[in-house]
């Protein structure tokens, strides 16, 4: 299989089960922003001193995120309950409450807003949660009539662990936050 279809050379690229839109469709830049935010976590994965539990968490967001562009590239919803791997629920919301809990027992606490920066693992984790958020008010304008609940919850959960993370990587590596 050739990675260039060319079915895409007149702006046009189509969601599961085949409906071709535009590349311009709001639903289509939400699933776009979801991956670069997968992107962005690779960024963070290719640090040479990220712990490996934190790695560990990385590649099951991305995993996660992965199900979660599946889901918003299938509005008619055709996939999402007959194929396990895009399987995203109430228990991968609490997933990632699990993680920043157990994140955050290892921090100080948070008394100030804190200016992104640190390590560059924590300052790509910081920018990662900025993409997460602005993935998350695309999700959004979509309509929740168009996207499912647990999606929204999911990015919005994430955006706070990806929060948590930043600090820890900075904390692990003994550099103080700078609050504002």
């Amino acid at each position: 299989m050739k990675i260039y279809t060319k079915t895409g050379d007149r702006g046009e690229t189509s969601f599961l089960g085949g409906r071709r839109v535009s590349k311009a469709d709001a639903r289509v830049g939400a699933y776009g922003e979801v991956d670069e935010l997968g992107a962005w976590l690779g960024v963070v994965r290719a640090e040479k001193n990220l712990d490996p539990d934190l790695v560990e968490v990385l590649i099951a967001i991305q995993r996660d995120l992965f199900a979660l562009g599946a889901r918003l590239a299938d509005p008619s919803a055709r996939i999402a309950d007959k194929v396990a791997k895009v399987t995203l629920g109430d228990a991968s919301v609490q997933k990632l409450e699990e993680w920043i809990d157990r994140f955050e027992a290892e921090l100080p606490p948070l008394r100030r807003f804190i200016l992104a920066g640190g390590t560059r693992g924590g300052a790509v984790l910081h920018l990662a949660r900025a993409v997460c958020r602005r993935a998350e008010r695309s999700i959004v304008s979509l309509g929740a009539a168009s996207v499912d609940e647990v999606i929204l919850a999911y990015v919005n959960r994430l955006s706070d662990l990806l929060f948590v993370m930043a600090r820890v990587v900075n904390h692990r590596a003994g550099i103080s936050e700078i609050e504002w």
